[in-house]
């Protein structure tokens, strides 16, 4: 059985990746939104994200939630 910590890892990277390709703005901001709702309960676990910022790689919640937060 996956744990709820890898669950929500996996969802949210495939949301990033299915965000990336997204064909109109709004299939875009849905997924992004998606996405910053599975960082949010990765977040709320204390669990590693995984697209913390190393190497130079931009955070997903920095990325997302930029995007997402206009939203109410």
């Amino acid at each position: 059985m996956e744990t709820d910590i890898r669950y929500y890892r996996r969802r949210a990277c495939e949301e990033m990746s299915a965000a990336s390709r997204a064909v109109t703005p709004a299939a875009r901001e849905r997924r992004l939104y998606l996405a910053s709702v599975f960082l949010d309960r990765l977040k709320a676990l204390d669990a590693p994200l995984p697209f913390d910022e190393k190497d130079g790689a931009r955070s997903a919640f920095a990325w997302a939630g930029a995007k997402v937060a206009g939203q109410a």
